[in-house]
């Protein structure tokens, strides 16, 4: 159960999950008769929970558990990211693979292909609303009588509304809402921004964005629970027998609780923006480093700064949810790519050293896809923010498009925020799969927003 809080006190939630584990840990068969393979083949897909990059760094809640798994048995994982959960069963009845790292429904349908295994969660669908005075308005589902509720049309959630709506009499106003243009993510953003009063999501779903948007309630369900979990082929109820074992261990149960909570209860939120002073005729006390390192890259310090104000708010002990770190939030691979030590990204002028290497280097990659230095600072901008193998995988889109590639405003920009989309990042011009446009584009916002700002207010 890893991820409805509703259903469960947070305490009572990794009990659940070992008694799940244990539940399924039964007679399939007689796991000491098999050795596990050398290699785990592992099959699952983007999503902005199971397995997705974010600036060069694999991440999400199955591949770092699956991930574990591999190293704790002594096992290369072989992962392989397909397009929808009927390929990956296809992959797994034809021996491609041994293991579905990803939800997997625990239905009459899905136990003819499978066998369930490892962690066991429960997700009901639940409504997301704004929260008034800190509390949810509504809080019984007969309330919705006479609310309007925008949902994706031909969804679940449209057909759980329509029998709801049936169950309760009729009155609820539904809105169905073009999947090509807005989805899931896009409606809870527009609930959080005032938009749209109502939707229904998925509970998992609702409990990610809540990192993001914290002012809004997720606590109403308004469908029975689903159990879902990772799956193996009928021919290897060894295997799974192994991984429930494993699963209900210690240290993965460690592991586990701190996946939940990084990727379901850690906020989020980033920076957002505020009126910064700058009557005191400075910006911050590490000016003088923004000056000496902004040449370096051939970008005015004022910029610099803005960067690492977006960053961390001049806090050189900041760490994010995904373990970036320090005044210009550099993460420890990267860190170690420019062979520096990660108990050194505290310190400011390492921290800006690390950085101004990797925008050179990211404005090197990018050049030749925009050759216009003005143009180029914003994609260079985006691919500090979430990586560069995003950004050109929005202008492959751009490009497809018919959007212009060597532009960011309102062209490339467009581009990566279609990449929250299925639709979009599983195009086959698209590499790197799903990413969370909303938060690049605002990122690239903010600091050209600051810098406009400081540039009038601040002198050179």
């Amino acid at each position: 159960m890893k991820r409805n809080s509703t259903i469960l006190p947070a305490v009572a939630l990794i009990t659940a999950i070992i008694a799940g584990a244990c539940s399924t840990n039964g007679k399939h068969g007689d796991s000491g008769k098999h050795s596990l393979p050398d290699t785990l083949r592992v099959a699952t897909l983007y999503s902005p929970t199971s397995y997705f990059i974010y600036r060069g760094d694999p991440m999400g809640y199955d591949y770092t558990l699956a991930d574990s798994l591999a190293k704790q048995k002594g096992m290369v994982l072989d992962l392989t990211v397909v397009r929808s959960l009927s390929s990956a069963i296809d992959m797994l009845d034809s021996g491609k693979i041994d293991l579905i790292a990803y939800d997997v429904p625990i239905t009459g349908h899905y136990l003819q292909y499978v066998i369930p295994c490892g962690p066991e969660n429960y997700t009901t669908q639940v409504l997301v609303q704004p929260k008034t005075h800190g509390r949810a308005p509504i809080t019984d589902v007969t309330e919705l009588v006479g609310r309007d509720v925008y949902v994706e049309q031909d969804s679940k959630y449209l057909r759980r509304l329509n029998n709801l709506n049936a169950e309760v009499g009729g009155g609820i106003n539904i809105h169905e809402v073009d999947t090509d243009s807005l989805i899931t993510e896009d409606l809870i953003e527009m609930v959080s921004d005032g938009k749209i009063p109502l939707t229904v999501v998925d509970s998992d779903i609702a409990r990610l964005n809540r990192t993001y948007y914290p002012d809004l309630d997720i606590n109403l369900d308004v469908s029975f629970p689903q159990r879902a979990s990772w799956a193996v082929a009928p021919d290897k109820a060894w295997l799974a027998d192994s991984i429930n074992v494993w699963f209900s261990s210690a240290s993965p149960q460690r592991t586990n609780a701190e996946l939940l909570k990084r990727y379901f209860e850690q906020s989020k939120v980033m920076p957002g923006a505020v009126n910064f002073d700058f009557s005191k005729g400075y910006i911050s006390k590490y000016d003088d480093l923004f000056r000496s390192y902004a040449p370096k890259v051939g970008w005015d310090w004022r910029l610099l700064a803005a960067q690492a104000f977006a960053e961390s708010r001049f806090n050189p002990k900041a760490k994010s949810w995904v373990g970036a770190r320090g005044l210009m939030q550099i993460m420890p691979r990267t860190a170690r790519g420019y062979r520096t030590p990660v108990s050194r990204l505290n310190n400011p002028e390492t921290s800006l050293r690390v950085a101004t290497s990797l925008i050179n280097d990211l404005d090197s990659y990018l050049v030749k896809y925009v050759p216009n230095d003005k143009e180029r600072l914003k994609f260079v901008i985006a691919a500090y923010n979430v990586g560069i193998a995003h950004v050109y995988d929005a202008i492959a889109l751009a490009k497809k498009y018919k959007l212009d590639p060597q532009r960011w405003d309102d062209n490339v920009e467009r581009a990566i925020l279609m990449k929250t989309n299925p639709k979009y990042y599983n195009d086959p011009v698209v590499r790197f799969g799903y990413c969370r446009g909303t938060e690049t584009t605002a990122y690239v916002d903010r600091i050209m927003n600051f810098y406009e700002q400081a540039r009038r207010e601040i002198s050179a």
